[in-house]
């Protein structure tokens, strides 16, 4: 009778090793670390239903999915679960009080042990000796498989993380709009980050003001933002070190929406140049890996990006005019040709300085530059940001309205006109020839500037301080003075 019952416990306990070598098979199939945990429950779950357990876990990031997982903590009343992650051995528990044993396992794995199983057992004084060894098997299968699932996950995050930042340098590389690039930038970094809010900053020559660069999230441009701007802002006036902050408190500030707060300064040459912000209004919401990899990001960019906010600002200059800080010429043509091919009318006006001449040789050229620059800053106060006010030549400025009809175009000449002869200092008057085009006429922008131009001698020749309207009765019928 002994002997059969000792063949009924070696046919159970091969069964049960036969189950581990299956278990085993399963765990290293599982490449991800949350399914990886679920599937250690389930194993559990299957072998021993009477007993309970619980995972004491050490990783970065886990999603606990109603799982029975514990954050690995050090505290003294936790010291058997401590010893066994520290010793690597299995540490044993047990309370005639409670009537329970437990067992504590270390997950270990190759280069570390990633946490312990701890396993309780009802109604017993001692852990089954059997039992401890088959779980203690099972525990070093588990805490393999989850090492191979790290290892996995950190090669896919590290192909990941270099794809990211291949594509924003490639992105930075290729010549494209500074808004675009940065869009793109904001965009990939939303995705990869789970980012709420997204900001690029340059600093003032000065370094005492961030100017927010377009590309950056919208919330960045409100009034809201600004705690936040100025915050990092002086941070990085103090230091260059890069911010990883779990849970931002502002002082003075007791409402602060956004907790997380990672930020990074760009450096050129040694030389702090400006800084990007990304933030989520959880606390501890982004791990210590994408700090690292957003300072990777930014320190790969850092060139890329010099270059794109140089080339943008060389664009600047070469459709600006450096006085009066309107655009140029050569800007207005083209973009007159553009707008007679798509739009369906538009309205040009010429602007003069009258006796110009005179008031260099009376005051210098330094008021005569400073009056132009007067006349200058009425237009763009006068005109939407769709319409183009320019340096004609010399004294004479140029305003474009896409989609705009002629007797529009007239009042606000007639306004930038009034508003020269009442704010100028010294009282100076301009003369206006307007002119326009409509989609019928089958116009030419050259035909469009002639009859402008000598709408502007009329008004010159006929006593000055007015505005002209085109005279060509194939055209348009208009009054010629008003």
């Amino acid at each position: 009778m002994q002997n059969v019952f000792s063949k009924g416990d070696l046919l159970l306990d091969a069964e049960k090793y036969k189950k581990l070598f299956q278990i085993s098979e399963k765990f290293y199939s599982t490449l991800e670390v949350d399914n990886l945990l679920a599937e250690i429950f389930i194993t559990l779950k299957e072998i021993y239903p009477s007993y309970s357990y619980y995972l004491l876990l050490s990783l970065d990031s886990y999603n606990h999915n109603d799982l029975p997982i514990i954050d690995l903590e050090y505290d003294s009343e936790n010291m058997m679960v401590i010893n066994a992650y520290e010793s690597g051995q299995i540490q044993f528990e047990s309370s005639e009080v409670s009537n329970h044993a437990i067992l504590y396992a270390p997950l270990k794995g190759k280069s570390a042990i990633y946490g312990v199983m701890q396993v309780i057992v009802p109604e017993v004084t001692e852990f089954p000796a059997v039992e401890a060894e088959f779980i203690g098997l099972l525990s070093n299968s588990a805490g393999a498989a989850l090492e191979n699932a790290k290892i996995h996950q950190q090669a896919q995050r590290t192909i990941s993380d270099l794809q990211l930042i291949n594509k924003t340098s490639h992105q930075l590389n290729s010549n494209q709009p500074l808004v675009e690039t940065l869009t793109f930038m904001s965009g990939q970094i939303k995705d990869s980050f789970e980012a709420q809010e997204v900001g690029f900053f340059l600093f003032s020559k000065d370094q005492l003001k961030a100017k927010v660069i377009p590309g950056s999230t919208s919330f960045f441009y409100t009034q809201q933002a600004r705690i936040y701007i100025d915050y990092i802002k002086g941070k990085f006036q103090q230091s260059n070190e890069p911010l990883f902050i779990g849970d931002l408190e502002i002082p003075k500030q007791p409402h602060t929406v956004f907790h997380s707060i990672m930020a990074v300064p760009v450096v050129i040459s040694k030389k702090l140049k400006g800084f990007s912000i990304i933030m989520h209004q959880d606390p501890y919401f982004f791990p210590f890996e994408a700090f690292k990899l957003l300072q990777s990001l930014v320190h790969h960019s850092s060139l890329a990006l010099t270059n794109a906010l140089l080339r943008d600002e060389l664009e600047k200059l070469v459709i600006t005019d450096h006085l009066t800080k309107l655009h140029s010429r050569k800007f207005l043509d083209e973009k007159i040709q553009q707008s007679m091919n798509i739009d369906q009318e538009g309205t040009f006006i010429l602007i003069d300085i009258d006796n110009f001449k005179e008031i260099n040789d009376t005051y210098g050229h330094q008021i005569g530059d400073m009056i132009l620059v007067q006349v200058a800053n009425l237009i763009k106060g006068s005109i939407r940001e769709s319409d183009i006010g320019a340096r004609w030549g010399g004294e004479e400025l140029a305003i474009y309205l896409p989609r705009v009809p002629l007797e529009t175009g007239v009042a606000i000449a007639q306004r930038i006109l009034n508003k020269v002869s009442e704010c100028s200092d010294p009282h100076i008057t301009v003369s206006c020839g307007v002119s326009c085009w409509k989609k019928e006429w089958n116009d030419t922008y050259q035909y469009l500037f002639k009859r402008a131009d000598e709408a502007l001698y009329r008004a010159k020749e006929t006593g000055k301080n007015k505005v002209v309207i085109q005279e060509d009765t194939s055209l348009a019928s208009y009054q010629n003075i008003i």
